[in-house]
């Protein structure tokens, strides 16, 4: 029996000493841990008198019987990982990860029955499901990443895989500035807009930490206000004291029960709000935010757009989706008084993630275009200020803080 082997051999009994014990390895980590470590022992000492193959160092045997019977078998070394920001899975011999924003092929190689496993395992503790008759899920891990798979035939032949850990590199917007994301001058006028109760929408693509952004400008949210989240999946992590938070959930097999994002906002309303955040906005929902941004609930949310030009328009356009008797006339004007302030974060070639241009929504509307104005520009690979100015001065002067001074020439 080689050591390969002899670590099958005590995953096996370890199986049986969970199954004999009642332990659930999903919420009791610290006791399946001691029972890795006492069988691993146990063999140990069994192979120094029984003629059995060793184990190798007793450390590394419990860390990778652990990941197989507790954790994510064959990815957990990348879960473990701080700096891995992304795993997918093309095919079973094709297991890429992310760090630092830049792609890389694994030298991990699994079998299809492994790959069902493991999303199995994932989604045991979110309650959610994956099969013909629902071939797409999202769900949200124990520890916050979120998980996204789709099957064939949707997918062509192999089970599609992916997982976003949420890596927590940033709580407030002073972490922003730490990483290199945004200058102090705009962290700090960002702040004072949100504290100022102006509503503020995030564009960016995919991994531009729109997300990340999102808590960090909530962070600036002053305490005693009530906050609540809508998501598709759990993603934001409000650093307050009072956040309701709500997800979406998918329909039963009967294909009942469905709640989706659109619900939650309007839900949300009845919830005494001082503030509505929506992770991200991509359907009709954005009609129902609208119209709360517009009757004096300040919000946030974000939006997949490649500039803040765009997701002004694509604000405009999404809420077409609520039926046909939601016209341009309506919508427009709405985003023009209900958006205050667009910030664009994008990823770029050099894996950091950045906020591009700041730009404010002065509240006009000629015909079907809306005025916006650039507070930040980026120039030279800095962000910069620009000549524009935000709305709502009067709210600036009531939360205590002075304009002029936010957005002097140059950092303060």
């Amino acid at each position: 029996m080689s050591t390969h082997e002899a670590q099958r051999h005590v995953e096996g009994e370890v199986r049986e000493l969970i199954r004999r014990s009642g332990i659930d390895p999903a919420h009791d980590i610290v006791g399946v841990r001691r029972l890795v470590q006492d069988a691993v022992a146990d063999y140990d000492d069994r192979s120094l008198h029984g003629g059995l193959p060793p184990l190798g160092d007793q450390r590394s045997a419990v860390h990778a019987i652990l990941a197989v019977v507790a954790g994510y078998g064959a990815l957990q070394q990348y879960f473990d990982d701080p700096t891995v920001e992304e795993i997918w899975i093309n095919s079973p011999s094709q297991i890429f990860v992310a760090r630092g924003g830049v792609a890389e092929l694994t030298t991990t190689i699994l079998t299809a029955d492994e790959v069902r496993d493991l999303v199995e395992r994932m989604l045991k503790a979110s309650g959610r499901r994956v099969d013909l008759s629902s071939p797409f899920v999202d769900a949200t891990l124990s520890d916050g990443s979120r998980l996204h798979v789709v099957i064939p035939d949707i997918a062509r032949a192999h089970w599609q895989v992916n997982v976003r850990k949420f890596v927590v590199k940033a709580d407030h917007l002073d972490d922003l500035v730490k990483l290199g994301t945004v200058t102090k001058q705009a962290a700090t006028f960002l702040g004072a807009a949100v504290a100022s109760g102006l509503n503020v929408l995030v564009a960016g693509g995919t991994q531009a930490g729109k997300t990340t952004l999102l808590n960090c400008l909530a962070a600036a949210i002053p305490p005693r206000e009530r906050v609540i989240t809508c998501e598709e999946v759990f993603e934001l992590k409000i650093p307050l004291r009072d956040v309701a938070s709500m997800q979406c959930r998918q329909p039963s097999l009967e294909g009942t029960g469905e709640v989706p994002l659109r619900r939650l906002v309007k839900e949300a309303l009845r919830m005494r709000p001082s503030r509505i955040i929506v992770g991200e906005v991509r359907q009709e929902e954005s009609l129902d935010l609208l119209i709360a941004l517009n009757s004096g609930i300040p919000g946030m949310c974000s939006v997949h757009a490649n500039s803040a030009r765009e997701a002004v328009t694509k604000m405009c356009t999404l809420p077409l989706l609520a039926g046909e008797n939601v016209s341009s006339r309506f919508v427009v004007p709405t985003v023009a008084a209900a958006i205050d302030i667009v910030v664009q974060v994008a990823l770029e070639r050099d894996g950091v993630r950045r906020v591009r241009e700041i730009v404010a929504v002065p509240g006009r509307a000629e015909g079907d275009i809306i005025e916006v104005a650039d507070l930040f520009v980026t120039r030279g690979g800095r962000l910069r200020r620009a000549d524009g100015f935000p709305p709502h001065r009067e709210s600036f002067e009531r939360a205590g803080f002075e304009l002029a001074a936010l957005l002097a020439q140059g950092d303060p």
